[in-house]
C-alpha cells in the first residue's frame, strides 16, 4: 500500500462513499433511478453508498457522467491519505468540508420536508 495504513484506505473509502450518497441525495435523485442509470441493482448502489462495497472505475465514471463532474473531483475523497503533507493535509481539510456542506444541504432538505408536511 505504499506507506498507506489500513486505517488511511478505510477513511478514504468510507468518505468516497459518503460523498457518492450525498452527491446523490443533493441532486435528488432516488436510488431506484440512479442505479437504473448506472446499470446496478439498488441493492448494490446501497452498499456502495454505505461503503460495504467498493466502487469500480467505471461505476466511479457513471456517477461522473450522470452527475456532469470530473472524476478527480470525485477522487479527492478516496486518495491516498497516509502521506503528511501540507498539500495532503489541506485536501483531506477541503473534503471534509464539501461532505459538511453536502450534509448541511442533505439535514436543511430533510428539515423543509417535514415542514411541509
Amino acid at each position: 500500500m505504499d506507506g498507506l495504513t489500513l486505517s488511511d484506505y478505510l477513511i478514504g473509502a468510507a468518505m468516497l462513499a459518503e460523498a457518492l450518497r450525498l452527491l446523490r441525495v443533493f441532486h435528488k435523485i432516488p436510488q431506484t433511478e440512479l442505479s437504473e442509470k448506472l446499470g446496478i441493482s439498488r441493492s448494490y448502489l446501497s452498499e456502495i453508498e454505505s461503503g460495504k462495497k467498493k466502487i469500480s472505475l467505471d461505476l466511479l465514471e457513471g456517477y461522473a457522467r450522470i452527475f456532469e463532474v470530473p472524476v478527480s473531483s470525485l477522487l479527492l475523497f478516496s486518495e491516498q491519505m497516509g502521506k503528511d503533507t501540507a498539500g495532503n493535509k489541506t485536501r483531506i481539510f477541503a473534503a471534509k468540508k464539501v461532505l459538511k456542506i453536502f450534509k448541511w444541504i442533505e439535514e436543511g432538505s430533510r428539515d423543509a420536508k417535514h415542514v411541509a408536511r
